[in-house]
C-alpha cells in the first residue's frame, strides 16, 4: 500500500480511523515511530488496538496534508521528551547524583543512576534517562552555556 492510499479521519470520540483501499476501516489506530529520536519523521507504523500494524508510513512528508496533520497531532500528544536547556547544579560527580536542570518545560530535578544513562546521539545530541526511566534530551551539546558543558563533561 502506498502512503497516498492512507486515509485518516477522527471518529466522534477523537480516535483515529484508518480507511484502507480494500474498504476496511480500523478504529483507534495509533502512530508509532520506529526511530523516535534519530528519525522522527520516518518509519511510522499505524497500529491497531490489538497491537497489529495496519499501515506503514515511510516518510511523514509523503502523506496528504490532512492525514499528516492528524498523525502529527497524535504523535505530539504521546511523545514527551523534555529538552535540557541548562544544568544548574549536580549534587555529586559520582553516581547516583541529583541533577537540577532548566528544561523547555520549566525547572526540575532528577537522579542520574549511572553514566551509562547518558547516551550520545548524532549531531552532538544527548539522551539522558533519570532513575525512573524518564528521558531528557540535549539537542546540541555545543549550544549549552559554558557552565552546563563543564558539568556535563564530568560525566561524559
Amino acid at each position: 500500500m502506498t502512503t497516498a492510499a492512507i486515509r485518516l479521519t477522527r471518529d466522534a470520540f477523537g480516535r483515529l480511523v484508518l480507511a484502507l483501499p480494500d474498504g476496511t476501516a480500523h478504529e483507534g489506530v495509533l502512530p508509532v515511530r520506529a526511530f523516535p529520536i534519530a528519525a522522527p519523521a520516518e518509519g511510522i507504523a499505524l497500529v491497531g488496538a490489538d497491537g497489529h500494524e495496519h499501515a506503514w508510513i515511510e516518510r511523514l512528508a509523503d502523506l496528504a496534508p490532512e492525514a499528516r496533520t492528524l498523525v502529527e497531532e497524535e504523535l505530539a500528544s504521546r511523545d514527551f521528551v523534555s529538552e535540557i536547556l541548562r544544568l544548574r547544579r549536580v549534587s555529586s560527580f559520582a553516581t547516583p547524583s541529583t541533577w537540577e536542570v532548566e528544561t523547555d518545560r520549566g525547572e526540575t530535578a532528577f537522579v542520574l543512576k549511572s553514566e551509562e544513562d547518558i547516551r550520545r546521539l548524532g549531531g552532538g545530541a544527548l539522551l539522558i534517562s533519570d532513575s525512573h526511566g524518564i528521558a531528557f534530551r540535549v539537542r546540541d551539546l555545543t549550544a549549552l552555556d559554558r557552565d552546563s558543558r563543564k558539568l556535563l563533561d564530568r560525566f561524559l
